[in-house]
């Protein structure tokens, strides 16, 4: 499976989604992220774990925890493959605006 392929199937599960969106508010634990939704640590560690392979998050030893947060270089790739997309929809748009013109 491509890197977009993994990233894209480890977001498309609702629950991932949320950690992914809490993470980007902060780094957190698995414990924390269990107090801030209605799954269950070891479900959250699972999802976690989804989310490390698809290179979204990245964790740190803090004692006897992992503390989570982004990986803002598992992002990077992510971005520049949907913004290909974006380049292509604005160079489409841009041929048909001057198509019309030269009307």
């Amino acid at each position: 499976m491509t890197y977009e392929g993994r990233v894209l199937a480890a977001l498309a599960d609702p629950t991932r989604r949320q950690i992914f969106e809490r993470l980007g508010a902060g780094r957190c634990s698995v414990a924390d992220l269990a107090r801030s939704l209605p799954v269950s640590q070891p479900a959250i560690s699972q999802h976690l774990k989804v989310l490390k392979q698809a290179g979204l998050v990245h964790d740190t030893p803090s004692g006897t925890r992992r503390i989570y947060s982004i990986d803002s270089d598992g992002l990077g790739p992510l971005r520049q493959w949907l913004d290909r997309f974006w380049g292509d929809q604005l160079a489409a748009f841009k041929a048909v605006a001057d198509r019309d013109e030269a009307l």
